[in-house]
């Protein structure tokens, strides 16, 4: 009875839900469509798995292929069989009761602990002004290390984590609609605490709620209580307060100071300690790898960087023998806590602002559809193994200029055979307090944790409907012709082994993604009983763009090659096509496929192509891994152009077939080279790619998806193109953060006049003013008002000016 009873209920939950959206759809069309919100099938591609390069035996020990058959779990979905009880209370209150069973394991001597750490008190026996002797401590210093410890972290209090889950898990149901996380993932990261070793979980950062809903995940998951380490940058004070008894970690300012500095010394010192004792108690640690959501600059975090840092320091001096590191990422349907001026600079949160942002998504919960959220957990590696494998991969580096600037000024062609040395995050203090290698270490590690957590995403349902609206479809579509569409590239991401955070029937997967994207998206109803989608301008393209870049890493590699090998002409309806630049000169712009497709394409031209559209791209953007060459990724572009259709092998009139590998003589030289070793032994092979040749395929769809993945790039490139254009109008010298307003204007003035508002964005103008500082086009001079950026001498032509415009349009679909 009880049973009958509880499906009636959730039948007539199910039933209200739907009323409400199908008023939704009903209102002001005159038509009723079926409504059924998503949810997550069981089979799913799996993702995640390290990289084998840099740790082959973390990628065998912790995998085994069942775990791939497991199925997702929903975790805010807690039922009275997750907690020891059965009954009809049980049932009402099974939240609360499973709340008071989480183990949280106490830590009320770890102040004690850090306090008798070796490096603390090297320090302060050093600073007492007494010279005292061993275990004489002065009392003021140990005051000030008290205070210091006191601003890292506080015990985390028992009743008030409880408190706080309950609360936690009743909001979360009543913002998402699931919180999803891969079953198989969870027991990989189970089997490697088991190992014993301490567990350090590196997450992407979309949202303010990463910070809460984490620990949430994982001590649901029987992890224990997660230390976070949060920004104190976002963060009031008495909001710091509350969440250090919440497992928060916090660097003190003083850490930050200069290295001669005594009182930076200490902070430095007691912060090792902190982490040490934290590593030693095998309590997990979570750290922040993206800078938080809404702070312009680089996408790497400064801070995150600093307590990755401290973690390899503490590995590397025996404290622990080894540490467990975790790449995490959390994808949103639609990020809650992101205000339309989500991209400017705000205020720390505050407590009593938090909670008036609470009651305002509680008060907006019965007027939108809740959103999914995936949670995702990649294979865990070793930081010992990764430390001693990855110094092998190291090699010579060449900045931006020296790379490119010859190139755009036309006194070269050759592209340097060398990798790009490309760094925005600046170190902080106990960054800098390392040796210089062991900070290289660092960045590469965090750079190639990053890439593993965006690899391992999955792409939501809004992600996919804001490309194609911006992309295919910025006049409109009708949504017979959008579901089709809809289907068609949530096939393509899934055969290049991304994830998807959705599944269930067509039509109503559409409709629960356009109701959410309703703020951006006019609806119209048309004769035939259709609907047409018409993205907002404005605002609408601007929000769209930021939802598609979530698309992009899964079709990186195509939209590098198409963009490689455009060439600024004049607009034709073919010039969207990715190797119309190098027909350029062959064929008119105005020709047809066909034809364009009889002519030859050179492999060597092509890598040419592909290396000088990488060596442009932001290394945050790209996140290529840095122990893949450029060369390496260059074969792959071209792979990757091959296996989806767009290029046909052709052997050329007289050559060997590129499938005879009889005549090959096998005792001349290897057939096996290490993928990353390209000496002066690969010679031969890139004197064999000089005779391989290519040819644009001549299936009907190729025209149409070559114009699509041109167009993945677009918005930052175009942004480059306008900042190159806009060289001549700025006001130089100024500051970084003045010329960055002035040039965001620009791109403001320029989207209302031609439409590209998917350009309009403060992070597209800080990118491109780096990215031409380290191109060598803009100078940095210190100065009593900060750092002025100033023309070089190389630019301040309008002729040089024009030949960087022309360089960087070449890569822009029109």
């Amino acid at each position: 009875m009880d049973t009958m009873l509880e499906a009636r209920l959730q039948t007539k939950q199910r039933n209200t839900q739907n009323s409400r959206e199908t008023s939704l759809w009903s209102s002001g069309f005159g038509m009723k469509l079926e409504a059924v919100t998503p949810f997550l099938g069981k089979y799913r591609p799996f993702v995640g798995r390290c990289c084998q390069t840099c740790t082959p035996k973390s990628w065998e020990s912790l995998f085994h292929r069942s775990i791939m058959d497991l199925g997702f779990c929903n975790v805010i979905l807690v039922k009275e069989e997750n907690t020891r009880f059965r009954g009809w209370l049980v049932r009402r209150l099974c939240c609360f009761l499973w709340s008071l069973e989480q183990h949280i394991p106490p830590c009320r001597d770890a102040p004690e602990k850090i306090m008798e750490r070796t490096g603390v008190q090297n320090v302060i026996s050093g600073r007492d002004p007494g010279g005292a002797g061993e275990g004489q401590v002065s009392g003021l210093v140990k005051k000030e290390v008290q205070r210091i410890l006191g601003h890292i972290q506080a015990p985390p209090c028992p009743f008030l984590l409880r408190l706080f889950s309950w609360a936690l898990l009743r909001f979360l149901k009543c913002v998402f609609l699931n919180v999803q996380l891969h079953k198989g993932q969870m027991k990989m990261v189970h089997q490697a605490a088991q190992a014993g070793l301490p567990l350090v979980l590196l997450s992407t950062h979309k949202s303010l709620l990463d910070g809460i809903l984490l620990p949430f995940v994982l001590l649901s998951q029987g992890l224990g209580v997660l230390r976070v380490a949060w920004d104190p940058r976002t963060c009031s004070p008495t909001l710091r307060a509350l969440l250090k008894k919440l497992g928060g970690l916090f660097l003190p300012p003083e850490a930050n100071l200069t290295l001669d500095s005594s009182e930076g010394i200490l902070a430095r010192a007691v912060v090792h300690a902190a982490i040490e004792q934290l590593l030693v108690s095998k309590q997990p640690l979570l750290i922040f790898l993206e800078e938080p959501p809404g702070v312009l600059g680089p996408r790497l975090s400064a801070l995150g960087q600093t307590w990755l840092g401290l973690v390899v320091e503490a590995v590397q001096v025996g404290v622990v023998p080894d540490a467990m590191l975790v790449p995490v990422a959390i994808t949103y349907d639609l990020v809650p806590d992101a205000p339309c001026d989500a991209y400017h600079a705000s205020a720390p949160l505050g407590l009593w602002t938090g909670a008036l942002a609470v009651l305002r998504i509680l008060r907006g919960w019965g007027r939108s559809r809740p959103v999914c959220v995936r949670v995702h957990l990649a294979q865990p590696f070793s930081l010992q193994e990764y430390t001693i494998n990855a110094r092998s991969c190291w090699g010579s580096r060449q900045t931006l200029e020296q790379l490119l600037q010859p190139i755009v000024l036309g006194q070269c062609t050759t592209v340097p055979d060398t990798e790009k040395e490309q760094e925005w995050t600046p170190a902080t203090g106990p960054l800098l307090a390392l040796k210089e290698e062991d900070q290289l270490l660092v960045r590469r590690l965090s750079r190639h944790v990053l890439n593993a957590s965006v690899m391992s995403s999955a792409v939501m349902s809004t992600a996919i409907m804001a490309t194609l609206l911006l992309f295919k479809h910025q006049k409109g579509v009708f949504l017979s012709q959008l579901l089709g569409e809809f289907s068609w590239l949530t096939e393509e991401t899934l055969l290049r082994g991304f994830d998807v955070g959705f599944s269930g029937q067509l039509r109503c997967l559409v409709q629960h993604t356009l109701s959410l994207l309703q703020a951006h998206v006019t609806l119209l109803r048309v004769h035939q009983g259709d609907l047409l989608v018409v993205p907002r301008l404005g605002r609408g393209l601007t929000h769209l763009a930021h939802l598609s870049a979530e698309l992009l890493p899964a079709f990186l590699s195509e939209a590098v090659g198409g963009s490689g090998f455009l060439l600024h002409s004049r607009p034709s309806p073919l010039q969207a096509c990715a190797v119309r630049g190098l027909l350029a000169g062959r064929v008119p712009p105005e020709g047809p496929w066909e034809l364009q497709g009889i002519e030859l394409l050179s492999q060597n031209e092509l890598y040419r192509q592909i290396l000088l559209l990488l060596h442009l791209l932001p290394q945050d953007l790209l996140l290529l891994q840095p122990c893949q060459s450029s060369y390496c990724y260059c074969q792959e572009v071209l792979d990757r152009l091959i296996q989806c259709g767009l290029l046909v092998a052709e052997e050329t009139p007289g050559s060997r077939p590129a499938c005879d590998t009889g005549r090959q003589r096998l005792s001349a030289k290897l057939l096996w080279k290490p993928s990353g070793d390209f000496t002066d032994s690969d010679s031969d092979d890139f004197e064999e790619a000089e005779g391989r040749f290519f040819r644009l395929s001549q299936q009907s769809r190729c025209p149409d998806f070559f114009l699509f993945l041109c167009r993945l790039l677009s918005p930052l490139l175009q942004a480059f193109a306008q900042a190159a254009t806009f060289l001549h109008q700025g006001q130089l010298p100024d500051t970084e953060s003045g010329y960055a307003e002035q040039l965001f204007q620009f791109l403001q003035a320029t989207a209302q006049e031609e439409g590209f508002f998917e350009c309009a964005d403060p992070k597209l103008a800080i990118s491109a003013i780096w990215t031409f500082r380290d191109l060598g086009v803009l100078q940095q001079t210190p100065s009593p008002a900060g750092p002025m950026l100033y023309l070089s001498p190389a630019f301040t032509s309008w002729e040089n000016q024009e030949k960087l415009e022309q360089f960087i349009r070449q890569f822009i679909c029109s």
